[in-house]
């Protein structure tokens, strides 16, 4: 077999906590070349000079990848922060911790293990038309909204569950992976803007659209980090909608609507059947602290080493697959980890809302209250991040391998449909070639 190069992702630190050593599955056996991704390194340029000679790099060995430890060369006041987010972020929460009155996982890590995909999911559920794609203009068979909330505790007594009603779509959302997301919420706002643009002047189909949100927690845990305040509008780039903006934000919206944990960013109680405003723990139920620690956590996770396929990457490229999976956006010169500031972040997202076929369409509504556009059909742009880790792909989990993934991408209206097209009519070996590519991101 021939050698494998390693390409795109910073050296990481690894803890003595957790060290996860995953065995790559066994790629094309087929020539790579040593030359560097084209913006794929983590200041856009090439590889080390190890990675081209197709040596390991600091964070691998042969045919080992590492996750779920952070990024490199970071301060050992850093790395004590690394860790103790990490060990937060698998702690059970229960009634006395302010658990409920409804939720659906106990931790973090429940919903994102060792930084993964998964195994905890979330159901969501629309009533929609006939078609079962177009959500109806009636809703009122939901009043507590859209998330199924299965558990209670803290004085709870009635979850939400979906109604026994043929017009009610039950769907459901798999935890994405939390890797490399301290690049992601680095991006400048202006790349962002960037990428809009230039994909609303191409003379396809693919025109992403930002989603513009407004901020939901009340203020920032760092203002060092950004300093929105509820209200503000700002550009979404988390979630599989995009309807968060900051990783703070992300753990303290995951805090209160799936463990029904309160803290200083959202104080109040989700809505609920039995009208509770509080639970066994009175109050605010956790300090500011306890999401930084968390966000932390999150924001150090390096991304894993990657593994090039030289012919699959040119491949990815000429079937406009790059278009939305963009490999690099710059991140903000003033971001205050200084490891992911001003540099091309290797990401593969244009962080931007794509109108897919109906069959991936999950008949959830647009919420004007937020200037929410991502409909039943759009999506955020997945972040080609651990691919290879990933046993289950698409939101909900539904296929098993990377091309099955790429076929689902067609469908009436789906702006990728020229792209699959496109891959549809490569050669055999072209098209293992790129698959290939996309299993060693």
């Amino acid at each position: 077999m021939a050698a494998r190069v390693t390409f795109g992702s910073p050296a990481i630190f690894s803890t003595a906590k957790r060290r996860e050593e995953i065995a790559f599955p066994i790629l094309l056996a087929t020539s790579l070349f040593a030359a560097a991704c084209s913006g794929s390194g983590p200041n856009g340029g090439a590889v080390s000079d190890a990675s081209a000679a197709g040596k390991p790099t600091e964070n691998s060995e042969p045919g080992v990848r590492i996750r779920d430890v952070a990024i490199a060369k970071i301060s050992s006041e850093l790395s004590t922060t690394f860790n103790d987010g990490d060990y937060a972020f698998d702690l059970p929460m229960h009634d006395a911790d302010g658990l409920g009155p409804l939720y659906t996982r106990v931790s973090c890590s429940a919903c994102h293990d060792a930084a993964s995909r998964g195994p905890g999911m979330v159901q969501k559920m629309s009533v929609v038309e006939d078609d079962r794609v177009t959500p109806s203009p009636d809703q009122s068979l939901l009043p507590w909204g859209h998330t199924v909330h299965p558990q209670v505790a803290g004085g709870g007594k009635t979850p939400i569950v979906p109604p026994t009603d043929p017009s009610v779509l039950v769907t459901s959302r798999l935890g994405p992976p939390i890797l490399g997301r301290g690049y992601m919420e680095a991006i400048e706002d202006s790349e962002i803007e960037r990428v809009e643009m230039e994909q609303a002047a191409r003379s396809d189909q693919i025109h992403g659209r930002i989603n513009h949100v407004t901020y939901e927690s009340e203020m920032s845990a760092d203002a060092a980090f950004h300093t929105h305040v509820k209200g503000d509008a700002v550009i979404g780039r988390f979630g599989l909608k995009a309807r968060i903006a900051t990783l703070d934000d992300f753990t303290a919206d995951a805090f209160q609507n799936d463990m029904g944990i309160t803290s200083p960013l959202r104080p109040n109680e989700i809505t609920n059947p039995d009208g509770l405003l509080d639970d066994d723990k009175p109050g605010i139920d956790v300090d500011l602290d306890s999401i930084q620690k968390r966000a932390m956590y999150v924001r150090l996770i390096a991304i894993p080493t990657r593994i090039d396929d030289a012919i699959g990457r040119k491949l990815f490229d000429q079937v406009q697959c790059s278009a939305c999976h963009v490999p690099t956006m710059h991140t903000r010169a003033d971001y205050p980890i200084a490891q992911l500031a001003d540099i091309d972040a290797p990401v593969y997202t244009d962080m931007l809302l794509h109108q897919m076929g109906p069959a991936l369409a999950d008949g959830l509504p647009e919420d004007p209250s937020v200037d929410w556009e991502a409909s039943s059909r759009q999506w955020r742009t997945m972040p080609l991040i651990g691919v290879s880790l990933n046993h289950t792909f698409l939101h909900d989990g539904r296929v098993t391998t990377v091309e099955d993934a790429i076929l689902a991408h067609g469908g009436d209206g789906s702006e990728a449909s020229d792209s699959l097209d496109q891959f549809n009519a490569l050669s055999d070996d072209d098209r293992k070639h790129l698959i290939a590519f996309v299993e060693g991101l």
